[in-house]
């Protein structure tokens, strides 16, 4: 028990400290140590804590805790609201893991996963709930989820949840748990409709705020910080080119979703770099696989969601590699601060598109570091660095390797031609043999652009409007079945979207809404998925069509 020391001493059940121990936790974060006494002791708790503070174990531990004895009846002992199916699945997956020994049963409620499954699960029992709102919403209008006998309510990451447009979708599903239950909050920002939610529904709370631990002296990571401004269609040609300047050690690419991570995995690969992916969807024997062949150096490239990647240390990285610009700038400091560690210097490089500049500036603002915008590498800049680093190799074989056996070939070859042609043309072959490609695709240079009226902003005008303006750049439009008239807001568009599909409120573009429609913008590469995640749902309790608009349906 000598790993979960720290744990010991919070009161917490012993098959919980097993489960802990056998996870590796060594001791409590600081969300860890404040929260989770209160909450076993069964107190309301307000909690003010970043991303990657620990808090998903701060809630769930007590929650497992405090959970019936008996266990197996046939409504939820508690229920966890998250604003996205990314998030839930993520949470129910550590509650499964913590709560394993107890037998603890766990369903994840969200969109895009067929609702079979779901009532299924429900009609057996379950003991612990995780759900975005607006599928919580549905299943209880439905009559399959009984919220009568919970005892614990927590709502995770309150803030993007308020900000998704789910606060009546929230207090709509607090009319329905008993009004005797315990009440957890849990927000990284603290703005005042949180104030104000907390005093609607906790009663004699504790409050709790942690922030970042600094880092020790003399251990101040050395990051050397560059965005580049590139187009969608031509990031995966500004990764590759970027990367062959840097020529990294070891680099972890981050993406946002699994399917991308798979794509760029398989595009990298096929332009000659050595990369894995790794993601939620694989098997610990396949994560083990990959992380092997990253420390032994047989891969030199990590293609990673943020889930899968967190908790890895890997001493050789020299380089990461945010595909897109993180959604929060908590994200963004937790992503490079997995290179320059212990003194060592390292590299962050962010490939954002012109609409995400102003994300870029506002994680400047508040980490307090500037991020240099720099120019894509040309095909001349490219060119000039394979030369160079073919002339390190051959400067390195100089000075390293025995090259007699080769000198009878010299020999020969200067009784005919000059010196330095033979060493030109040596030069030539060693500098092919290494893979050093041409590249002749030039990636255009873009602007920044302003930001177009995107999320919780509606754009004013009728069909003429919206026939004349093109979508941006690597966006397409979708048309929404309901608008003004059915009380239909952004923030309920935002909401709906993110809930079910994959894409986050931030990757949302413009939204128009009309009297009886509302379009909306989405990533391209996105608007397949959103169209099916978004089949049969409701958006503010009105059934809606989703489709491709028609000017961009041929797209």
């Amino acid at each position: 028990m000598d790993d979960a020391t720290g744990f010991a001493e919070l009161g917490l059940r012993p098959e919980l400290l097993r489960a802990i121990s056998g996870l590796g936790y060594e001791e409590p974060t600081p969300i860890q140590r404040e929260a989770i006494p209160p909450l076993v002791d069964g107190r309301d708790l307000l909690g003010q804590a970043a991303t990657g503070t620990g808090k998903t174990a701060a809630f769930a531990l007590p929650l497992l805790h405090r959970m019936r004895a008996e266990g197996g009846g046939p409504n939820p002992d508690a229920l966890v609201l998250v604003p996205t199916r990314e998030l839930a699945i993520q949470v129910c997956e550590a509650v499964h893991r913590y709560g394993r020994e107890l037998g603890a049963r766990v369903l994840p409620i969200y969109g895009g996963q067929p609702i079979v499954r779901q009532l299924r699960a429900l009609e057996r029992g379950v003991d612990v709930v995780v759900a975005t709102p607006g599928r919580a919403l549905d299943h209880i209008g439905r009559g399959t989820l009984d919220l009568s006998d919970i005892r614990t309510v927590v709502l995770d990451e309150a803030d993007e949840m308020l900000d998704m447009g789910f606060a009546e979708d929230i207090e709509a599903i607090l009319q329905e748990v008993p009004e005797r239950r315990q009440t957890v909050l849990f927000s990284a920002t603290m703005p005042p409709r949180i104030d104000a939610l907390a005093r609607s529904h906790l009663r004699d709370e504790v409050r709790i705020q942690i922030g970042r631990e600094p880092a020790p002296a003399g251990e101040t990571p050395r990051v050397r910080q560059a965005a580049y401004l590139v187009a969608r269609a031509h990031k995966p040609a500004a990764l590759g080119r970027v990367l062959d300047v840097e020529a990294p050690t070891a680099a972890i690419v981050f993406c946002r979703r699994r399917d991308e991570v798979d794509e760029l995995t398989e595009t990298l690969n096929g332009r000659g770099y050595r990369a894995e992916a790794l993601h939620g969807g694989m098997s610990q024997e396949q994560r083990d696989r990959v992380m092997t062949r990253l420390r032994n150096g047989t891969a030199d490239l990590l293609v990673a969601t943020d889930v899968a990647a967190r908790g890895l240390d890997i001493e050789q990285l020299t380089h990461v590699v945010n595909y897109d610009v993180p959604s929060a700038p908590e994200s963004y400091v937790h992503r490079i601060g997995r290179v320059g560690r212990a003194g060592r210097e390292g590299v962050a490089i962010t490939l954002a598109e012109p609409r995400e500049h102003g994300m870029l500036r506002t994680i400047e603002r508040v980490t307090r570091q500037r991020i240099a915008m720099e120019k894509v590498p040309t095909t001349a800049d490219l060119r000039a660095r394979r030369l160079e680093l073919t002339r390190a190799a051959l400067h390195e074989s100089i000075l390293e390797d025995d090259l007699t056996r080769f000198r009878v070939v010299v020999e020969s070859l200067t009784d005919e031609f000059d010196v330095m042609d033979v060493a030109l043309a040596a030069v030539k072959l060693a500098h092919e043999a290494s893979g050093a490609a041409a590249d002749e695709e030039e990636i255009p240079e873009v602007a920044v652009q302003a930001r177009p009226a995107g999320r919780g902003r509606s754009r004013p005008g009728g069909r003429e409007d919206r026939r004349g303006r093109a979508p941006a750049e690597g966006m397409t439009r979708l048309f929404v079945s309901a608008g003004r008239s059915a009380g239909i807001r952004p923030q309920d568009l935002v909401g709906a979207i993110a809930g079910e599909s994959r894409l986050s409120g931030r990757e949302i573009g413009a939204i128009e809404i009309a009297d009886r429609f509302s379009l909306v913008e989405v990533p391209e590469s996105a608007a397949r998925d959103v169209i099916a995640a978004l089949r049969g749902t409701t958006v503010k309790g009105k059934k809606v069509t989703i489709r491709r608009e028609r000017a961009d349906a041929g797209h």
